[in-house]
């Protein structure tokens, strides 16, 4: 014969369900109950304080929640268990207690979300938009990059230009010593960007979501009476996987 308690939260304001549920070991299927008993349960005063300071504080470890009620921590393992075992609490380690109702983000997660850009991104590899396709080929391949950025007089950017659109350009046989780079780039405002305050993981994410090999990191910039975005830096799926095994090494 196996006895098993279990616990259940209510709807109703501080109190759970406790089921005593009483099996037979010696039957191996759902027949086995002998017996079930169902009892509702208030929570003392003190498990009451215990909700509300998680609730107010959590994540809280369990020697904060004692001082905070002026009590040792010892005193409280009866409430703690009775709490996390109706469901009304969770626990981890070097964490604390918090709501079960409250998702409380991994340490990885927190880490990963307050890497930022500016401590990641490599320089950016700019071209002017009145140079050829030719020109713009020479340069992707000298600096080893996947990606131009098309800019304008006074570094205001216009465009990009990825090895897939000179590609497409050199497959269809078109004299590229003849046509400007800002013929076949993609134009603002159609061009995904990033600032040095964005968060690596939002950079990644726009990566993933536009299915793009690079995002210019950009920043205001005023020239001659015209408002646009300069070109400081990029940030690429190298970059990404860097800071990847960064956080591994770490």
């Amino acid at each position: 014969m196996t006895i098993i308690p279990k616990f259940f939260p209510l709807k109703m304001v501080n109190y759970i369900l406790k089921c005593v549920i009483v099996y037979d070991s010696n039957v191996g299927n759902n027949d086995n109950i002998i017996e079930c008993e169902v009892v509702i349960i208030r929570l003392t005063k003190r498990q009451e304080q215990i909700i509300k300071i998680v609730e107010e504080h959590g994540p809280i470890i369990g020697e904060d929640i004692a001082d905070l009620l002026g009590v040792v921590r010892a005193t409280l393992r009866p409430d703690f268990a009775l709490l996390t075992k109706a469901g009304l609490l969770k626990a981890r380690p070097r964490v604390g207690y918090y709501l079960a109702s409250k998702k409380i983000p991994s340490q990885t997660a927190e880490t990963v979300k307050g890497m930022k850009v500016a401590d990641w991104k490599s320089a950016p590899v700019v071209v002017e938009e009145n140079v050829t396709v030719y020109d713009a080929i020479v340069n992707l391949f000298l600096n080893d990059v996947g990606t131009l950025y098309i800019i304008s007089e006074g570094g205001i950017l216009e465009g990009v230009v990825s090895r897939k659109d000179l590609l497409k350009i050199v497959l269809g046989q078109a004299d590229i010593h003849k046509i400007p780079i800002n013929v076949i780039m993609t134009r603002m405002p159609n061009v995904v960007t990033v600032t040095a305050d964005d968060s690596l993981w939002e950079a990644a994410k726009k990566l993933v979501d536009h299915e793009i090999d690079s995002l210019p990191v950009v920043q205001p910039i005023f020239h001659n009476g015209r408002e646009g975005l300069e070109v400081i830096g990029r940030i690429t799926k190298s970059n990404i996987t860097k800071a990847f095994v960064e956080l591994g090494v770490d």
